[in-house]
This record gives structure tokens, C-alpha cells and sequence, in this order.
């Protein structure tokens, strides 16, 4: 492709329109209409006083350059960023300036609509237009974008460069992040940006719309992600679109559903309940692991659709085995921290247990310990607490590596700690593993809470646990997770056998 100069009018034109387009000439109006009067008179006076409006507009320094900073209710759609962005490009080769365009994307946008209404997002757009407009320059240009986003055409200078616009981005990014306080309850915004600079020799569209992909790039791997555009994230985000909706048709039909791994008591063997865990049944793959597909649920956002039916099935599991005269006290129902996000989560679980006729106690709502831990979200210290006034059991799930203070362990009202398998593994050999757990299950007895372990694979690891204390068990070494047609023939069975084991007394370790 053979490049030619540009006209060299044009860029006169445009060189003069650019000069004249700054305020600083204003400073030189005075010098000029006095230098008219003395060298030529009253005359020239009046010829400069007409002819200087006459030069700026054909230089086109009145030409509608911005769009400025708006105010927050008066932002235009994106029509107006193509505009401003097509006159940015068009004017380049005289100018030698560029752009970049950013989209601004709001993480879990969807989830805030479901859960506060259309009057809280409203509000959480014109807030955050307002703090991304008091970071921007005047030169600036935003626009709303429908669903939620905002688009940001920046003014054009002569160097810009990715390191500048990440700058930028981070700024916006931690202005949008102070909480906003809507009918007393505190809101964390989170957004990711996605931006691309004009030296890629888009046009206004194509500009705009890279932008986009780098923002949805980004949201993919956000809360709170950067991404500049590489011409791979289109691929990238074809392959995710189709991934989501593989999953979503796995969750619509019945592809993903509950397997149930028993949990028993170390003293009498008697089941005390089981878990519910997801395995997803592909029609040509067939058994897909959690390993796999979990990471998937989670980064397209599904977690929340996969919990409804996870919950589901183990509550119609709670009320198959009633019908069948097969005493099962609990199942436990993981729940991930983007259903401990949404505010109406304790509404939703009781009109499912009552839909089911199922008592609360019997469901165990298990909560990682980093998410206890770390957790400075209003709505999931709201939200575990009501669980807990419901009635449902909340187990503190992989305890001994989120780090969780007996603070949050009252704070949370957890019922019950499930010890990490990494305390469980060859605890039989392990004299340092052994006093770990010791000191764990000491803890837990001083504190009224019941324990239970999880990978537990040999008999050997069982009976260590039962001799120190530990009150239920779950793993391998028991059952793998099968699925509710194999539970019951499995029930039965333990069932049996309880009445054969040797009662194993506990030594409860003794305080040093």
C-alpha cells in the first residue's frame, strides 16, 4: 500500500484550526485590535473586529471539536464517541495527534439489577459518571452505553502509549471503587476496562468496538481487570460465548446435576448426612470432574444458576430418601460467595424449603473459610446471618488455610468446622499432623462447635480421627460421591454394618 503526502492546504487548515482552537489566543485579542488601531486607524480597527471571526472560522476553530465532560444525567449514547473518534482520526494526519478509546464495564452488572432494582443501578450509573467525569480532562469525551458501560474518547495529543492509558484506567478504576450508600445498605463497585489506542489504524467503529471486546476480555478475568486490545480476544470471546452457553444447556437440562458423598460418625458409624457436589454428565464426554468444569461456572457467571440446582437436587434427595423410611439428618449444600453476594439469598432458600416442606435444621450451608476470612462485604456477613437465624447449619468449609480468626467463627455463627484434607492426609504417620489436629479439635470442643474431617482415605487415617476426637469423617476411605440412584442400596448397607463396627471411644485431647 504506497502512502501519500496530505494535501499540504488541508494540513495548513487544519494546522491553523488547531492553534486557534486554544484558549491561550485569547491573551493576544487586546494585542492585536490595539496594534490594528495605531497602525492603521479607526478603519483597520473596525476591518480586524469583523475579519479575526471570519479567520477562526475558516480555520475551523468553531468546528463542535468535544463533547466535553457532561454531567452524569446528561451523557449521550455512543453516536457521540463514533463522532468525536471520527473527527480524531480524520484530523490525524495533519495533527499527528492520537486518541484511545476506553469502555468502562461494571462487574456483576446483571447481578445488581436482580437483586437492588432498576432504582439502584440508576444510581450506581450516575454516581460513578460522576467520579469518572471529575477524573477525566475537559478535553475528554464519555457516553453511556446501553447496558450500563461507558465509553471514554480521550482528547488527542501528540504521544500516547499503553503504559498512559493503563495510568488512567487504574484511576477511574479506584474512583468507581468507593462504596455507595443506597437505603442504608453499602454497594462495592467494582469495573473493568478495556481500552485500544488509535495507532492500530481503526476506524471510529472498529475502534469503539475493540474497545468493547478488550472490556469483556476483561471482565472475564475481573473483578476489576485491565485489558488493552489484541486482535486474538475476538477469538477469545467467541470461544467464551460458546462456553457459556454449553454450560448454560447442561444446567437447562439436566446435564449437570448432584452427586452425594456420605459423611459418618466416627463413635457409631451412623450416617450423619451427606454432601451435595456437581458433576456434569456431557453427552459426548461423558463424566466431566469439578476440576474441570467449576473454573468454567465460575468465570462465566453461572455460579448462582449452578447453586439453585445443586440446591434442589439435595433437597428432593432429603425427601426421596423420607418417602423410603431412610433416616438421613443433614445434607450440605455448598454455597459460593456469588450467591452469598445477593441480598435476597435468605427469601430464596426459604421459599425453596418451604416448597419442599423441609425443615431449615436439616440443611448445612457450607462457606469457605477465605471467604470468612477475608471478607469485608456487608451483604455476606447480612446474608450468613440470617441463614443462620433460619435455622440451617453453616459449616466452615476447608478450615485451616483461609486464615480465619474465632472472631469470624462467632461472628459467622458457624455450627460446624470441616478440617482441610491437607490435616487429614497421612495423619496416621505424621506425629506433627497429629498435634495440628489435636490442637484444631481442641479448639473446636472449647467453642461448642462440632468437627468433621474431609478426605479421609484409610482406615487407618478413620481411626486416628475417631481417637482424637474428631466427630465425622468424609472421604474416600468412606464413599465416593455417587449418584442419588446409588445411595440408597449404599444406605442399606451402612446401615448393616453399624452394627458390627467396634465402638471406638474418643480421647479428647487434653489442654497443655
Amino acid at each position: 500500500m504506497s502512502l501519500r503526502r496530505p494535501d499540504a492546504p488541508k494540513a495548513i487548515v487544519f494546522g491553523m484550526g488547531n492553534l486557534l482552537r486554544r484558549p491561550e489566543w485569547m491573551v493576544f485579542l487586546p494585542a492585536i485590535t490595539l496594534a490594528a488601531f495605531w497602525l492603521g486607524g479607526e478603519a483597520v480597527l473596525i476591518l480586524t473586529a469583523i475579519g479575526m471571526p471570519l479567520v477562526f472560522a475558516a480555520a475551523g476553530a468553531f468546528y463542535p471539536h468535544q463533547g466535553g465532560i457532561q454531567t452524569a444525567s446528561g451523557l449521550s449514547l455512543h453516536s457521540h464517541i463514533l463522532e468525536r473518534l471520527d473527527e480524531i482520526l480524520r484530523e490525524a494526519p495533519y495533527t499527528g495527534c492520537m486518541t484511545a478509546c476506553l469502555v468502562v464495564q461494571f462487574d456483576g452488572a446483571e447481578k445488581l439489577l436482580d437483586r437492588h432494582g432498576r432504582g439502584a443501578q440508576m444510581t450506581v450509573l450516575t454516581r460513578s459518571a460522576e467520579r469518572i467525569c471529575a477524573v477525566l480532562r475537559d478535553g475528554d469525551s464519555v457516553a453511556r452505553l446501553e447496558g450500563g458501560g461507558f465509553a471514554i474518547a480521550l482528547s488527542p495529543v501528540r504521544r500516547l502509549d499503553t503504559e498512559s492509558v493503563v495510568q488512567l484506567a487504574a484511576r477511574l478504576q479506584t474512583a468507581v471503587a468507593a462504596p455507595i450508600e443506597i437505603d442504608a445498605v453499602r454497594l462495592y463497585v467494582t469495573c473493568s476496562i478495556g481500552f485500544c489506542l488509535s495507532d492500530r489504524g481503526h476506524s471510529a467503529q472498529a475502534l469503539l468496538e475493540a474497545a468493547q471486546v478488550a472490556a469483556d476480555e476483561a471482565r472475564r478475568n475481573g473483578p476489576g481487570a485491565l485489558r488493552a486490545f489484541e486482535p486474538t480476544m475476538a477469538r477469545n470471546r467467541a470461544d467464551h460465548d460458546a462456553m457459556r452457553a454449553a454450560l448454560e444447556s447442561a444446567l437447562d437440562s439436566g446435564q449437570i446435576r448432584a452427586h452425594f458423598q456420605p459423611q459418618i460418625s466416627t463413635e457409631t458409624g451412623a450416617i450423619t448426612g451427606f454432601e451435595a457436589l456437581a458433576r456434569w454428565y456431557h453427552p459426548s464426554n461423558g463424566l466431566i470432574g469439578p476440576a474441570i468444569f467449576l473454573p468454567m461456572i465460575e468465570s462465566t457467571g453461572l455460579s448462582e444458576r449452578l447453586g439453585e440446582v445443586i440446591l434442589q437436587h439435595a433437597l428432593s434427595a432429603l425427601v426421596h430418601w423420607d418417602k423410603l423410611g431412610l433416616d438421613i439428618p443433614h445434607i450440605a449444600v455448598n454455597f459460593s460467595s456469588a450467591e452469598l453476594c445477593n441480598p435476597r439469598l435468605a427469601d430464596k432458600l426459604k421459599w425453596e424449603l418451604d416448597r419442599f416442606d423441609m425443615n431449615p435444621n436439616r440443611l448445612n450451608i457450607e462457606v469457605l473459610e477465605n471467604v470468612v476470612a477475608a471478607t469485608d462485604n456487608d451483604t455476606i456477613v447480612t446474608n450468613i446471618a440470617a441463614l443462620a437465624r433460619l435455622g440451617c447449619g453453616i459449616d466452615l468449609d476447608d478450615f485451616g488455610t483461609g486464615h480465619a480468626s474465632i472472631t469470624s467463627i462467632r461472628r459467622f455463627a458457624i455450627r460446624r468446622i470441616k478440617i482441610d484434607r491437607s490435616f487429614v492426609t497421612r495423619v496416621d504417620e505424621d506425629r506433627s499432623q497429629q498435634e495440628m489436629l489435636s490442637a484444631i479439635l481442641s479448639m473446636a470442643e472449647r467453642l461448642g462447635l462440632a468437627t468433621l474431617a474431609e478426605g479421609v482415605e484409610t482406615p487407618a487415617e478413620h481411626a486416628i480421627l475417631a481417637q482424637l476426637g474428631c466427630q465425622d469423617v468424609q472421604g474416600f476411605g468412606i464413599a465416593r460421591p455417587m449418584p442419588i440412584e446409588e445411595t440408597v442400596d449404599w444406605i442399606k448397607s451402612q446401615h448393616a454394618k453399624i452394627a458390627k463396627l467396634p465402638n471406638i471411644k474418643h480421647s479428647a485431647p487434653k489442654a497443655k
